[in-house]
């Protein structure tokens, strides 16, 4: 690791800590994605209780329990990273993280008969989720803070967009390991037996619905323990030091960062914007509250997490054979242009990025409404998803958390974030757990009434959320954290 420079301090010391940090973006995809594959194996597994019906309902809700504990992280990350720091709270979360894949693996461990399914065996793994849920909605919010609080400001926009890449990157990683872990085995066949109870068809794996789900939820441990072990390693940011009164060890971190000749002006910048410890949550008015809300807002209200999490489906209805295939394709389109938003977002602007953004998923949106069940316009179907979910990758998913990382004052931005993001996880559940209603709703037996309506809905919210960036968000690109303040003083 090369030392720091009076002028430029070192940036393999700066890559090095932020990319201990992007592990936490990582789980945060790990975590939220291992479902996908071991979900089936759980289900039959539970099928087999012999004290209750394992039902639809029960199913739905032990599959997204997690986001439960997510937008419980989300809404105590404000208190953690204030009380705590930032740094600890990375620890707490990674902590989570590993509890929950070791009890998600063995939910019986010392209370429960291994291999029984039974009501209160399904509580135990359901809590097991949700304490997962809190470690991600911890990541979700304390991660890009951090990564914005060390970060120069003239790269601070690529480096927090590192997180959403470690993201996505992140359940690809999981696909890829349930992938593995399944080998020649297969998924049960679950069958309908009415009134939303289902049956576990003859003949399907006994490995898979034994053992199979438990290997892919305890995957999770092993990045989990690596990153709460290499985040004891990084420093906490020189903004959280600087409230805490440690200005001495803020001004090593800054100059290690930034060059010993830089790293006194920027400790003086942060000393004049932080004249309190903490200030109340309105002290620079209610818009940037209500900027940073509904940042996290349309970057769910879009729709993208009801294209992420069933795009098999999606694919399916469109008549496509192998579905999981072109999932797997868009899920390489969708890091490619992630990648994009990286490379170009401290050139073009964060609000650039977000308006075209929101204007492409605008048309891949309307381009499925008006050509889904049109047999003979598939491959246009196709390739308008692909416009959307591309054009979400380059904007609303890493920019969103780059704003929020960045746009609040120093001395709210720990209360701010928190509720920021705790928008974002409720949004997420309400898109996720209405799409499917929507996109079967039918005015007429047969018709496709719901497909239309669904994406041209999230078309519309697309266009509103084109304006909302326009009017109201403001640019930050090249501003210090501490520029912040003096921002909103203005308002």
């Amino acid at each position: 690791m090369n030392h720091p420079t009076p002028s430029t301090g070192s940036r393999a010391y700066l890559v090095s800590i932020v990319m201990v940090a992007v592990l936490g973006g990582l789980l945060f995809g790990y975590d939220t994605a291992v479902i996908s594959g071991a979900e089936k194996g759980l289900q039959a597994f539970f099928l087999g209780a012999s004290d209750f019906q394992y039902t639809d309902f029960m199913h739905g809700f032990t599959s997204s329990s997690a986001l439960i504990g997510c937008i419980i992280g989300s809404a105590l990350s404000g208190l953690l990273a204030t009380r705590l720091g930032r740094k600890r709270s990375l620890i707490v979360a990674g902590i989570l993280f590993f509890v929950s894949a070791l009890g998600s693996m063995e939910p019986e461990f010392m209370i429960h008969e291994h291999g029984v399914p039974t009501f209160s065996l399904l509580v135990t793994f359901n809590i097991y989720r949700v304490i997962g849920g809190i470690g991600v909605g911890l990541a979700s919010a304390i991660c890009p803070m951090y990564i914005g609080e060390v970060a120069p400001s003239d790269i601070r926009g690529m480096l927090v967009s590192w997180n959403q890449f470690a993201i996505i990157f992140g359940q690809l990683v999981v696909y890829f390991v349930n992938f593995m872990i399944l080998g020649d085995h297969t998924n049960p066949v679950i069958e309908a037996a009415g009134q939303g109870v289902n049956a576990v068809m003859p003949g399907s794996d006994p490995w898979t619905i034994a053992t199979g789900w438990r290997y892919m939820f305890g995957s999770e441990a092993v990045p989990a323990g690596l990153f709460t072990l290499l985040i004891c390693l990084v420093p906490e940011t020189p903004r959280y030091l600087v409230m805490i009164g440690r200005d001495d060890v803020a001004l090593r971190v800054l100059a290690r960062i930034n060059g010993s000749s830089k790293a006194e002006g920027i400790l003086s910048d942060i000393r004049h914007t932080i004249t309190v410890r903490t200030e109340r949550l309105f002290s620079y008015g209610y818009l940037c509250i209500f900027v940073g809300i509904m940042l996290s807002v349309f970057q769910q209200a879009v729709g993208i997490n009801a294209v992420l999490y069933y795009a098999p489906r999606i694919f399916g209805d469109m008549g496509m054979t192998n579905p999981m295939v072109n999932t797997v394709v868009m899920g390489v389109v969708n890091i490619l242009f992630t990648l994009v938003a990286v490379f170009t977002v401290e050139r073009l602007g964060r609000k650039p990025l977000l308006i075209c953004g929101s204007l492409g998923m605008a048309v891949g949106a309307f381009g499925v409404a008006l050509t889904f069940g049109n047999a003979s316009l598939s491959l246009v179907t196709m390739l308008s998803i692909m416009v959307y979910s591309a054009s979400f990758m380059f904007s609303w998913g890493p920019i969103c958390w780059v704003l929020i990382a960045e746009i609040f004052p120093n001395t709210i931005r720990g209360a701010a974030v928190a509720i920021a993001v705790a928008f974002q996880w409720i949004f997420n559940f309400i898109v996720s757990s209405t799409f499917v209603p929507m996109f079967n709703m039918h005015l007429t037996p047969g018709d496709d009434f719901g497909h239309w309506f669904t994406y041209g809905l999230y078309g519309i919210i697309c266009i509103i959320a084109a304006l909302f960036v326009w009017r109201l968000v403001p640019e930050t690109k090249g501003r210090t954290l501490e520029d912040m303040t003096a921002l909103w003083r203005k308002q």
